[in-house]
């Protein structure tokens, strides 16, 4: 087996591959957008993660073409904002979306969260379909769907709405583990995406990463973004800073045994970020 790298690839349902690790822009403002962007894929990464709610899908591909790579050799994620949820809404937002880029595909598009009713929501599926058949996105999924949610769209899925789900995207981190959302997923190969893999930096002075960051010399933020990535997810770090954007990135060189990776099964429920899976207020609170 080749050693991992930010270039090394998962094969999701669709047959296509998305690299094991992304850079996330959620919060990074729009006028430094361009600029980090550019700078992860000079460190190497090759996976970009954005959405129309962090109003910053222009300047993600404004950097992408601007790097030099090729193309095809960078993966593009955005989504479906909740506002749009439903059918004609979705096929908007995701003409928008291919605008703004000014791509000819986007290659994975996801319902960032489960808004508006059970059409609405399978109106927005309908729409990623449709999309996708058209060849105007590669792969499709979700983001933020709890178990009830999922079981729902696999119903209409199997009603005959077509589609696979490709990837589902999270807040996971060792005190938010979504034990029950991953068993799901991972029963039907779906790949899982960590965003806030960091924590947001709020865990760091945690004993049990302090311990981890001596004893493998790394720092608590390349522990985190390891365990991610040794529990079979696709994390999402993100930052403004180039020499964390490079450290988050040097995680190749170590690994995690499986007592460190145990160390880490806290037991915590506690998410940094929105919580549209568990949370029955989230939607008011946006």
């Amino acid at each position: 087996m080749a050693p991992l790298s930010l270039e090394s690839t998962k094969k999701m349902n669709s047959g296509y591959e998305i690299p094991i690790v992304g850079f996330g822009v959620y919060q990074t403002p729009p006028e430094v957008t361009e600029k980090v962007t550019l700078k992860a894929i000079e460190v190497g990464y090759r996976h970009i993660d954005s959405a129309k709610y962090y109003r910053n899908e222009g300047e993600c591909s404004e950097a992408i073409k601007k790097s030099g790579v090729d193309r095809s050799k960078i993966f593009y994620t955005t989504k479906i904002p909740v506002t749009a949820v439903g059918y004609e809404k979705s096929k908007a937002a995701i003409e928008a979306s291919l605008k703004d880029s000014g791509f000819d595909y986007i290659d994975l598009m996801l319902i960032h969260a489960p808004g508006g009713t059970k059409e609405d929501r399978e109106g927005s599926w309908r729409a990623l379909v449709e999309a996708q058949k058209a060849g105007k996105i590669r792969s499709i999924g979700v983001s933020n769907y709890s178990v009830k949610n999922l079981d729902e769209l696999e119903a209409y899925i199997n009603s005959g709405a077509g589609g696979k789900i490709d990837v589902g995207q999270y807040e996971i981190h060792p005190w938010c583990a979504r034990d029950n959302v991953v068993e799901w997923l991972k029963k039907r190969n779906v790949v899982i995406e960590a965003y806030s893999p960091l924590v947001q930096a709020k865990r760091m002075n945690e004993p049990v990463l302090q311990n981890l960051a001596k004893k493998h010399n790394k720092t608590t933020a390349q522990i985190l973004v390891r365990w991610s990535l040794q529990k079979g997810y696709v994390p999402l770090p993100k930052s403004v800073t180039d020499s964390r954007i490079i450290e988050n990135a040097q995680v190749f060189d170590f690994e995690l045994s499986q007592e460190d990776i145990d160390s880490l099964n806290t037991g915590v429920y506690a998410p940094v970020c929105w919580d549209p899976v568990e949370d029955p207020e989230w939607l008011s609170k946006l």
